[in-house]
């Protein structure tokens, strides 16, 4: 093959990813091939035809898809690590509004998002489904960030019309309607990495004005949703004061349009507490489950039931939710996945096995990646993306499977172990 395309190379290295949450698919010393930016195969020796393509050669370093993060709150992430201790809508009216608010001056926004965009870069994430704030320059600034770093990304302005404090409050329907518009019309056509999508907070603080108008630009543009389903007691009890028509909090969404289904995505963060009608609806519409195990603990919000979740074949994937988590790192939510499972089948529901890390792989990287399409393994026809990880900086006394390798960074690692990025066949660094 004589091909100078730049988007068509070879990675060589230990090689482990997953076709399903059954099974490591791990080949030692394997390579790589991509071709304009998708993955064409992995292999044990280079095929003849690809023979002159440029290799990059990790040596004895890890090479595993890149990993989706499906619930962030960029604004929130100045202040992660802080007032861990109160729960969810104590800590949003306490931390978050007032930090959120902060966003309508730009000057902050670039300096606060900066940190943000950076630091996910250097992360095992190479694609995100993220909040921003109700400013919607606010947002087009964080998009423009986010379209320079080089990661795929779902940005949202955030709806919120009531319920609110004054200073971070849309008002009425009717201004954040104009404000989402706004915002919409200016990231049309701008960006080829950064989307948007579409973001009531969570029904509290969204009318039913604005959902069904939410829901209506949903069905015309095709434009995803993005929102909290069921994650604290006390959230769910004020929803079934809000929408008493409603069969549960699901449901709500669902009678604005705004549940997934008619070829339309939705990602719903949390649902620590579903109930069965809720589960059902998600199965039916192929709502995604964004799990934030870090945050469910942090916020005191419970332990979400995933095995229930994965024997119902829904759609899931994992999110740091910060700064509800603490942490950007998706590798630490499949610790905090694994772990939070444990105490749940422990201390619940003893008929619920706890999560595998090898399920927690595939719901870090193709059960989550399957939200921006063929993402998140090295299958024939998926784009490719990739994180290089070295754990030369954890010595062992003894040698280790690849398998065995990949563990231990799930538990021990931190972003200094990431030497190596690609999204879509695109090499970050």
């Amino acid at each position: 093959m004589k091909t100078t395309n730049e988007n068509c190379f070879l990675l060589k290295g230990n090689i482990i990813f997953t076709k399903s949450n059954q099974n490591y698919e791990v080949l030692e010393h394997g390579y790589i091939l991509s071709i304009d930016g998708k993955c064409k195969g992995v292999f044990s020796q280079v095929p003849e035809e690809y023979s002159s393509l440029p290799i990059t050669d990790y040596g004895d370093k890890i090479m595993i898809p890149g990993m989706s993060d499906l619930h962030v709150h960029a604004p929130q992430y100045a202040f992660r690590g802080m007032g861990m201790d109160l729960e969810l809508l104590d800590w949003l009216n306490t931390n978050t509004f007032p930090e959120e608010a902060k966003y309508i001056d730009l000057d902050y926004g670039k300096k606060a998002y900066s940190i943000f965009v950076d630091d996910m870069k250097k992360s095992t994430t190479t694609r995100a489904s993220i909040f921003a704030t109700i400013h919607p320059a606010g947002t087009t600034l964080l998009m423009d960030m986010l379209e320079e770093s080089g990661l795929k990304t779902y940005v949202g302005k955030v709806s919120m019309d009531r319920n609110s404090p004054d200073y971070l409050s849309e008002g009425c329907a009717e201004t954040s309607m104009k404000n989402t518009n706004q915002w919409l019309d200016a990231c049309k056509g701008k960006y080829e990495r950064t989307l948007p999508i579409l973001t009531p907070r969570f029904i509290p603080t969204c009318s039913d004005e604005v959902m069904v108008a939410l829901g209506e630009l949903h069905k015309t543009t095709g434009i995803p949703i993005q929102s909290h389903l069921s994650e604290n007691f006390g959230e769910i009890a004020w929803v079934k004061e809000l929408c008493p028509t409603s069969k549960h909090y699901g449901d709500a969404y669902d009678q604005s349009g705004m549940f997934g289904g008619h070829d339309g995505k939705a990602i719903m963060a949390h649902c620590t507490h579903c109930t069965q009608g809720e589960i059902d609806l998600m199965k039916a519409n192929d709502v995604y489950v964004a799990h934030c195990p870090q945050s469910n603990t942090n916020l005191s919000s419970g332990v979400a039931p995933v095995r229930t979740y994965l024997e119902n074949d829904l759609n899931i994937g994992l999110g740091s939710d910060v700064a509800g988590g603490a942490n950007l790192s998706i590798m630490r939510a499949m610790a905090d996945v694994v772990q939070c499972s444990k105490l749940r089948w422990r201390l619940l529901d003893d008929t619920l096995p706890p999560i595998t890390v090898l399920e927690a792989f595939y719901m870090a990287t193709k059960g989550g990646g399957s939200f921006f399409g063929n993402v998140g393994s090295f299958e024939e026809g998926y784009e490719l993306d990739v994180v290089v990880l070295d754990d030369t900086l954890l010595p062992h006394p003894q040698p280790l499977t690849p398998v065995q390798r990949l563990e231990r960074l799930v538990y021990l690692s931190d972003d200094r172990h990431v030497v190596g990025k690609y999204v879509a066949g695109v090499k970050l660094f």
